[in-house]
């Protein structure tokens, strides 16, 4: 899912699909700023990279990686993933109340979406440590 999204990053950031900047109003707007259209892409493209990275690096792990370095492995990658929670979900649901994201309410799907993803980390995590 991560490399699809990547791959929207990349080459179609205008999408309202996977994390395509299409479903943010204010994405449109900054087209209309030379400079803003081209810092939006840089860091557009650095997320990109940066997912990029840590997909390549997980595979690594899967592949190459002891059973303990697995398990550190789901660790930090629930405390990464729960820092969505501290800074980009109070901004995208500022966004959404702001009727600034399309679809209206994208802000509950994506928490919902990345609270699965915790849950099912944390539940693989609990299941190996007890079972």
């Amino acid at each position: 899912m991560e490399s699809f999204n990547v791959l929207i990053l990349y080459f179609k950031p205008d999408s309202k699909l996977g994390n395509g900047l299409g479903a943010f109003e204010a994405w449109k707007d900054v087209k209309k700023d030379e400079s803003l259209d081209l810092f939006s892409h840089y860091m557009v493209y650095w997320v990109a990279g940066v997912k990029l990275i840590f997909i390549f690096l997980l595979l690594v792990i899967l592949i190459t990686g002891s059973e303990v370095t697995k398990v550190w492995s789901i660790v930090v990658m629930i405390i990464s993933i729960s820092t969505y929670f501290w800074k980009l979900h109070p901004i995208i649901k500022r966004l959404d109340k702001m009727n600034k994201i399309i679809p209206k309410g994208y802000s509950k799907t994506l928490g919902l979406m990345i609270s699965m993803f915790l849950i099912i980390f944390s539940l693989a995590l609990i299941l190996y440590l007890f079972l």
